[in-house]
């Protein structure tokens, strides 16, 4: 029976979507499509035990499937409609496999709800493999592909494909990247996603050959794995590419690279990203590489593609070529941006320019900075061990990261938390092992401005009151008074605005307003687009608590209540990182006369659930509409 089930997930791999894209055609519907892909594949490991392995097995799960969707449409409202065509359904073919991948990568889709469908719907893999892949639970890899599907029907572009070529590109690299240098883990490299991404994108090839970007995705990629053998030492530890060996390369993996770099020369056109990308890939294969040729290359690519990584890329690239301090000037042209706060690259690769100009104070502290940015344990243990190996003396007094602790030691457990969320981002972005003396007001607004840039007043406001207590208690308040509170919105001052005309569909999709101008606060919104989007009884929306909500599958209660976008961008912002307790609380706290019930009790505000009696006041006082005629309105 393991035999078989290993034989029958063999063909499921290799078969999983020319099938899905088959019953794609039929049912229109990616979710459904997989479903009864999935029942033939139940249906095998039922009937070969007894009648044995067919000759054709992929064939056979094909025909299987392609019963139960007749099955299925037949028994559905579109029978008559539908039925003409199901007898003579063609044969799945490659341009469906095609319309597969451009309907997973559809751009409706977030990038993990993308990059997790196509794992599962092209390449096969189960929520189990994808989820230790991307080191998350397969619970969270279930709820983005449930998202993902449920997203593509209600956008109605099941089967679609669509023109955006570049979307499906934009997956498969990232899934090759992610097992190139992995995010976060304790490995560098996940050679399963590498393997899968390189697997769609020779497929791809062989589907669009007149693609020249598509071959120079490929070429890249082919290159790029070439070295897989070369860049991890004995312990895991990264090795960089002037130091790799180059005897471990893989020459059957260069020439296929190369191969596809041909056909993309071939297929003409413009040249783009991944084709530019794939010719720094192969100046990197020549024994001298010419760092001056790929400097001008990534020139190229950043007119092309203007990201602050391809600007870091080029700058390690111009370092090569004309010298660490002209890299240096270009790395620090990217110090302002905030998409590069987090980055760990950045000061890492700082600090190796800051090691070649003979500055290793600067060095060591650039390296602990990327360490402490690092999500991937064998990148930290790297660069804490380069750090580590510059001979200079400690630095005097008191460093930033345990000055911190120490100053959040002795507060309340709420406030230490609160303060702990803004001062330990300082730490980690100014650098652990900073000295406090070296901070300065200039680079503290830097990093606050990177951190916050377009938060709410209030929650400014915290930021700054947290920094301000942190800088009057290590003796130097000065540091933070270029930082300003800044002004509250003003109440209005004649209430909320009434009466009839107040649509309340108009009103529950307005951005958050927090109750002023007259706009309905944040609390009626969540409620109203709730009731709309669920149709859900109004007692049992307002008996929710916040942990019978599944924010990701976008339903609470065992799926008996479900809502769609509108009240999924609101209810974060409601929820406000509460963990339990009524979703929906009233403004006051309960007073001692008439004590609510134990589980009508929010554990970490003090206030009491929403009642229905003083929900339905509010929902009449702001649209003139009772609840349940605002709930099918």
């Amino acid at each position: 029976m393991t035999d078989l089930s290993a034989t029958v997930g063999v063909v499921w791999k290799q078969e999983s979507a020319r099938i899905v894209a088959g019953l794609l055609r039929l049912v229109h519907d990616v979710g459904l499509a997989e479903e009864l892909a999935q029942d033939a594949v139940v249906a095998a490991l039922q009937q070969w035990p007894v009648t044995g392995i067919p000759d054709n097995p992929g064939a056979w799960l094909t025909t299987t499937a392609k019963r139960r969707a007749v099955d299925h449409i037949r028994r559905s409202r579109t029978r008559e409609r539908l039925a003409p065509d199901l007898a003579r359904a063609p044969e799945p073919t490659g341009d469906d496999v095609l319309r597969l991948m451009f309907t997973s990568c559809h751009p409706v889709l977030p990038t993990e709800a993308r990059v997790a469908l196509t794992l599962r719907v092209v390449a096969g893999l189960s929520p189990a493999e994808i989820a230790r892949a991307f080191l998350v639970s397969e619970q969270v890899i279930g709820q983005r592909i449930a998202a993902a599907k449920r997203t593509l029907a209600e956008a109605g572009v099941a089967y679609q494909p669509s023109a955006q070529l570049s979307s499906v590109l934009e997956v498969v690299y990232l899934i090759f990247n992610e097992g190139y240098a992995a995010t976060s883990g304790s490995d560098l490299i996940r050679a399963d996603l590498c393997l899968e991404a390189l697997r769609l994108g020779r497929m791809l090839a062989v589907l669009a050959p007149d693609q020249a970007e598509v071959h120079g995705l490929v070429a890249l990629m082919e290159i790029q794995q070439s070295r897989s053998a070369a860049r991890t030492g004995p312990a895991g530890e990264p090795i960089p590419l002037h130091e790799q060996n180059r005897g471990r390369w893989d020459q059957l993996l260069i020439r296929r690279g190369f191969a596809a770099m041909l056909r993309a020369r071939e297929a003409g056109g413009p040249i783009g990203p991944y084709v530019l990308q794939a010719a720094i890939a192969v100046c990197h294969v020549a024994e001298d590489t010419d760092w001056v040729r790929i400097s001008a290359l990534y020139q190229t690519l950043e007119r092309l593609l203007p990201t602050p990584v391809v600007r870091l890329n080029r700058a390690v690239a111009v370092a090569f070529a004309h010298g660490p301090q002209a890299g240096l000037d270009l790395l620090d042209e990217l110090r302002a941006d905030p998409q590069m706060a987090d980055y760990h690259l950045l000061p890492g690769v700082r600090g190796d320019l800051l090691v070649r100009l003979g500055h290793p104070t600067q060095a060591r502290h650039e390296l602990q900075r990327a360490a402490s940015l690092a999500r991937n344990t064998a990148e930290r243990d790297f660069l804490l061990r380069r750090a580590a190996a510059l001979d200079v003396p400690e630095e005097p007094g008191r460093l930033l990261g345990p000055a911190v602790a120490e100053f959040l030691a002795p507060r309340s457990p709420a406030t230490a938390r609160a303060y702990g969320q803004t001062l330990h981002r300082i730490a980690r972005l100014a650098g652990e092992r900073t000295p406090l003396a070296d901070l300065t007001p200039t680079r503290l607004t830097e990093i606050v401005a990177l951190s916050w840039p377009d938060v709410s007043p209030r929650t400014w406001n915290r930021h700054v009151a947290a920094i301000r207590s942190f800088t009057a208690w290590s003796g130097d308040p000065s540091l933070a008074a270029t930082l300003r509170p800044r002004p509250l919105p003003t109440a209005d001052p004649g209430g909320p605005a009434s009466g009839p005309g107040r649509g309340a569909a108009a009103m529950s999709d307005r951005p958050a307003a927090g109750g002023a101008s007259g706009a309905p606060a944040l609390r009626e919104r969540v409620l109203w687009c709730l009731l709309r989007e669920s149709a859900a009884k109004v007692g049992a929306v307002l008996a929710l608590n916040v942990e019978d909500l599944d924010l990701d599958d976008r339903s609470a209660r065992d799926k008996t209540i479900v809502w769609r976008s509108g009240t999924a961008r609101l209810l974060p912002e409601l929820i406000a990182g509460r963990t339990r307790g009524p979703l929906f609380l009233s403004e006051r706290r309960p007073g001692p006369g008439r004590p609510p019930a134990a589980a009508d009790l929010c554990p970490e505000t003090g206030r009491r659930r929403l009642s229905y009696e003083r929900a339905a006041y509010l929902c009449k006082r702001m649209t003139g509409h009772t609840l349940d005629r605002l709930r099918a309105v």
